[in-house]
């Protein structure tokens, strides 16, 4: 059996597409974006601005709205930290999804040592919050509330314009986690009332090392202060040179999905189907099986085992038991205990999740040898 790939939501391969298109800037068109007095910068200057516009147009900003970084985690801790920085003046008090990436709840952690009041909005077995609760707790002296658009693990879709309401009655500010949603299913921020929106490209078919944070210039205008310091780059909200070649490969991950919004669903939906089909046929349990979710996404319990042995024995398989920059630690998800998982039932839990790679002859194979493992070690 050859090795299958289903962890796509940790990273994804490089579309050949988007690799041919970054290649050049490597070694022929290798000029410094910030060069503005020769013609290798400009080559450099030009394509950034290209895939800046393909960006923009795939969420439904304008183009000074992008601002390029090296990942999620870093429009994350921008977008978070900059925003207290900026509006302290306000009020500290600062709330979140319970269920939010750790790029999200580090952030709020390390704040809340320096006197920032955090709060986290409970969710319920589905992973869905409760907004009577989120509209409780959102204050005057509200500066921002975070809050993803699909899960990471689980891959439930948040009802983010109902919380951008909530946010906005008391003219707090919403930072949408988007790294999940987006190349996967349509996202525009003016639809999903987002002031700041994180992306990475390592999530659709770009490369890895390369994001972006989208930040509302009208109606609310969003003033950050910046996180780097040292040339002002990107309207001096993050210095640095810029990662054209990354920048590219983002620009035509973009286009990409722009091209055809809907082959992805349309590739992964029917796998996934099938997938879930036959492991809760076989007695799995699926999580929030009847909510709206990402198409590609399967989060599902194995009674009776602990996930990482299930792991150890089918090395062909790749997938994962929560998020990747967790699986290093030892303790249970901290999303499946947020949704009121014991911590017995967080060890069974494993996350398949697709990509337009996977072909209908894999999923077979890994159904059959999830539960022929899976049965193998409950006996």
């Amino acid at each position: 059996m050859h090795s299958i790939y289903l962890d796509n939501n940790a990273t994804t391969p490089v579309h050949p597409v988007v690799l041919e298109q970054m290649l050049p800037y490597f070694n022929e068109r290798f000029g410094n974006a910030s060069s503005k007095l020769h013609r290798f910068g400009w080559q450099a200057d030009e394509a950034v601005q290209i895939a800046r516009e393909q960006i923009a147009t795939s969420i439904g900003s304008s183009t000074q709205e992008i601002v390029f970084t090296s990942g999620a985690t870093e429009s994350i801790n921008l977008a978070i930290k900059g925003v207290a920085q900026a509006y302290q003046n306000k009020g500290k008090h600062i709330v979140a999804l319970s269920t939010e990436h750790k790029a999200v709840l580090d952030t709020l952690e390390f704040l809340g040592s320096f006197g920032f009041e955090i709060e986290l909005v409970p969710v319920n077995r589905d992973g869905l919050p409760d907004l009577n609760y989120l509209s409780n707790i959102v204050r005057n002296d509200t500066i921002l509330v975070c809050a993803m658009l699909a899960n990471n693990e689980t891959g439930v879709i948040l009802p983010i314009k109902e919380i951008a309401q909530i946010v906005h009655s008391k003219n707090s500010l919403l930072l949408c986690d988007a790294t999940q949603a987006c190349g996967k299913i349509p996202v525009n921020v003016d639809e999903l009332g987002a002031d700041l929106l994180a992306l990475s490209a390592h999530k659709f078919n770009g490369p890895k090392g390369i994001g972006a944070l989208y930040v509302r210039r009208k109606k609310p205008r969003v003033t950050l202060l910046p996180q780097l310091h040292g040339g002002q780059h990107e309207s001096g909200l993050r210095s640095g040179t810029l990662n054209v070649p990354g920048i590219v490969g983002l620009g035509a991950a973009a286009k990409l999905f722009l091209t055809n919004p809907n082959n992805f669903s349309e590739h992964c939906l029917p796998l996934r189907n099938e997938l879930e089909k036959s492991l809760s046929n076989a007695g799995c349990k699926i999580t929030a099986q009847t909510l709206e979710r990402l198409p590609n996404t399967v989060h599902v319990l194995l009674p009776g085992i602990k996930a990482d042995r299930l792991i150890a024995i089918v090395p062909n398989l790749a997938f994962s038991t929560g998020s990747a920059c967790s699986s290093a630690l030892a303790a249970p998800s901290h999303v499946t205990l947020a949704m009121g998982f014991t911590e017995a039932e967080s060890y069974t839990s494993i996350r398949l999740s697709l990509g337009i790679f996977n072909t209908k002859e894999e999923i077979k194979q890994a159904e059959s040898t999830i539960i022929a493992a899976w049965e193998k070690l409950r006996s």
